[in-house]
């Protein structure tokens, strides 16, 4: 015997309704927007790190965190955006150290 799930809790994306359809690229539209935020959070901190290693001067790691913690920054937004609300994982992930984290959110006047 299987068990299924009440049809009132499955997602319905059929493309009778133009709604459902809607629905459906705003999905697709978020993940690829999700997407594109890591891969520029994975950049920054690659160059973060490159930069470290080889000795930069103060100046340049101070803007070289700025410059991830104001990438992460966006992408927890679209992570939160897209209905995922722990970061843990994509701390974690991604290896964002804590100097980074320390910087998430601050304004920074220019």
């Amino acid at each position: 015997m299987t068990v299924r799930p009440p049809q009132a809790l499955a997602p319905s994306f059929s493309k009778d309704s133009g709604l459902n359809a809607l629905e459906y690229e705003l999905m697709a539209e978020r993940a690829d927007s999700l997407g594109r935020h890591g891969l520029k959070v994975e950049k920054a901190l690659a160059l973060l790190a490159e930069r470290v290693s080889v000795g930069c001067s103060p100046e340049e790691r101070e803007d070289l965190l700025n410059d991830a913690a104001d990438k992460v920054w966006a992408f927890f937004i679209q992570r939160e955006m897209c209905g995922l609300r722990s970061q843990k994982d994509a701390i974690r992930r991604y290896g964002i150290p804590p100097d980074v984290m320390a910087r998430l959110g601050i304004v920074r006047r220019k």
